[in-house]
């Protein structure tokens, strides 16, 4: 037992003095693979620096502005205070003017615009936008907009990754992929009340008859020598529905969108000149007498359910459709079914200014001088508001014949507002009416052809789209 202590504490005290010497050890070698390590960063980075001090010994003397490393011997040595100044003038847009007179005319077109939009209050929240990007993309040599980017209705991407593409060409993307029309229907949506038109839906037919109008004019566009395309780019503007007659030129004649959304959104604004001589012209004082009963009160049952049933049975049967309707419906669900105020607020308000902003700048800037100002702009406008009074004749015809067959009379002046120029129409039918019966009111009434033409014109847009092949 004592023999065995004894080796035991012979073999701590070894320890004790053995341990420290070889962590001594270790640590000398570590140190000594650090100094190798440290030598050769070393002389790497002498290397480094020899080479980079033989390449500038060879490379001849550069003066650097400090800012960009770009030398500045290419304006010291070529410097000429007359080419300067000639240079100067080339890069104004005087010359550009002096080029082709044409600009100055399309700039004096946008100021008229900005006129009827400021002070004649003429559609003025996508007039003055439109008019204004017709400004800026008319402006000589500011490059905002290049119409060629987009030649032959497709957007050529090699062209904005090489650069040099303005800014208006990125907005005019929203415009060519579909994307801003949608969203300006998912606001109409939210602010539509789809009340009167459940709660009367014989209105749906006085919608679909004013959507005579853009299939009348297709075809005399085809007989005034447009092709299929542009007849029925320009036949949608009979529906009076401004972000679907965008939404359907982009798609079938990007070239015409221009003139056809400046003729849409200003057939709009005249709807109180246009429309009230046709329908005194196509009526009698005692039919514009005709009282209306008032309307039954539309549960919210009934309004939630109709946009999801609408949405179902309209893409289904006309896929190409659905974009348009579906996003109308989103809005007006968010609106009716109570759970989402915040978003049906947002898409009312935010959404739909920002949108509107961006979707009258871009259109504006199609409306070159090449786009605009030619004999095809004439004939749009022309054939424009044939198609915005046949449209409005429709609606007031078919209420006529309709009450051949009803107990129920219905007033033939709100068949005039199923052109879908929400919610104008309906007033303008409310105030023809009023003149010849102070007690009548229209305005509900009228309501409902005037949303279910926007339904219409969306419907009407989607079959030009499944019948022309893009």
């Amino acid at each position: 037992m004592k023999n065995l202590k004894l080796y035991f504490t012979l073999i701590v005290a070894t320890l004790c003095f053995a341990l420290p010497a070889m962590a001594q050890e270790a640590e000398c070698d570590c140190c000594a693979a650090e100094e190798v390590v440290a030598v050769a960063e070393t002389e790497a980075v002498v290397a480094e620096a020899q080479e980079i001090a033989e390449v500038e010994a060879a490379a001849p003397a550069v003066k650097y502005d400090g800012s960009q490393g770009r030398p500045n011997d290419d304006i010291e040595n070529n410097f000429n205070v007359v080419n300067a100044i000639k240079k100067f003038i080339n890069d104004t847009g005087f010359k550009g003017f002096a080029d082709d007179w044409r600009y100055a005319v399309m700039i004096l077109v946008s100021f008229v615009l900005l006129y009827l939009a400021i002070v004649k209050k003429f559609e003025p929240l996508l007039l003055m936008p439109i008019a204004f990007g017709m400004l800026l993309t008319n402006l000589p040599g500011a490059g905002m907009f290049h119409a060629e980017f987009f030649a032959g209705g497709h957007v050529h991407w090699g062209d904005f990754a090489h650069g040099g593409a303005g800014l208006l060409d990125y907005l005019y993307l929203g415009v060519k992929l579909g994307i801003y029309p949608c969203l300006i229907f998912v606001g109409v949506g939210a602010m539509t009340d789809f009340g009167p038109l459940i709660a009367n839906p014989k209105s749906l037919l006085l919608g679909a008859a004013a959507q005579i109008g853009i299939f009348a004019t297709f075809l005399g566009a085809l007989a005034l020598g447009f092709n299929y395309w542009e007849a029925g780019s320009i036949g949608i503007i009979g529906g009076a529905d401004g972000p679907t007659a965008i939404y359907l030129t982009s798609k079938l004649a990007p070239h015409l969108l221009g003139p056809i959304a400046v003729a849409a959104y200003s057939y709009m604004a005249l709807v109180p000149v246009i429309q009230p001589p046709i329908m005194k012209a196509l009526t009698t004082e005692k039919e514009r007498k005709i009282e209306m009963k008032q309307l039954r009160t539309v549960s919210q049952k009934e309004k939630i359910i109709f946009p999801i049933v609408i949405t179902a049975v309209i893409a289904i049967l006309l896929p190409s459709a659905a974009p348009l309707i579906g996003c109308l419906m989103l809005g007006n669900l968010m609106k009716e079914c109570g759970v989402t105020e915040r978003l049906s607020k947002t898409v009312q308000n935010e959404l739909m200014n920002i949108v509107t902003i961006f979707l009258g700048i871009s259109v504006g800037a199609t409306a070159t001088a090449d786009a605009f100002l030619n004999f095809q702009t004439l004939g749009i406008l022309t054939l424009g508001i044939i198609a915005f009074s046949a449209g409005s004749a429709s609606g007031v015809l078919l209420a006529k014949f309709m009450n051949l067959f009803t107990k129920e009379k219905i007033n033939p002046l709100i068949g005039s507002a199923g052109v879908s120029a929400v919610p104008m129409a309906a007033r303008v039918s409310q105030s023809v009416g009023q003149k010849y019966n102070p007690g009548n009111f229209l305005l509900m009434h009228a309501m409902g052809p005037n949303v279910a033409g926007v339904i219409g014109s969306a419907v009407a847009a989607g079959l030009l789209l499944s019948f022309l092949p893009l």
